[in-house]
């Protein structure tokens, strides 16, 4: 039997700045997904087979309470609505910890919600172009 794989960890304690402010503390859903289209060709010989992999378009995925007072990430993309944000995304907290930097459209955040619920919101950016990944200082 064999332990855990090395660098596994649980999703928390997480660094989502935008703009440069912090706003892990409202959100429970952070992600960078991509979708990257990939193309087959079968032709007519048993063991012919093409494949290509285009390059990934990405998305920024939200989930998390809707603050809508100063300091709240709601008020803030309302703020910004179609404007370009910077995004860094630290899975994990400290130094020497995986990043990806990147550049979202701000869209507008749903506004109210539903009687005796937290209000929350769920988003998908688009992302600009590729995201930069490195290390955290």
């Amino acid at each position: 039997m064999t332990g855990p794989a090395a660098g596994a960890h649980i999703f928390r304690n997480a660094i989502v700045t935008i703009d440069e402010v912090e706003y892990a503390n409202q959100l429970r859903v952070a992600r960078l997904v991509p979708d990257q289209p990939v193309s087959t060709y079968r032709p007519l010989v048993p063991d012919g087979v093409i494949t290509d992999v285009d390059t990934p378009v990405w998305t920024f995925e939200t989930s998390g309470l809707q603050i809508n007072t100063a300091g709240g990430l709601a008020e803030a993309l309302r703020a910004a609505n179609g404007g370009k944000l910077e995004v860094v995304l630290q899975p994990k907290a400290g130094t020497g910890q995986k990043t990806a930097t990147f550049t979202i459209t701000a869209l507008m955040p749903a506004f109210g919600g539903e009687q005796g619920s937290w209000l929350e919101q769920e988003l998908s950016f688009p992302v600009d172009g590729q995201p930069v990944f490195g290390s955290s200082a």
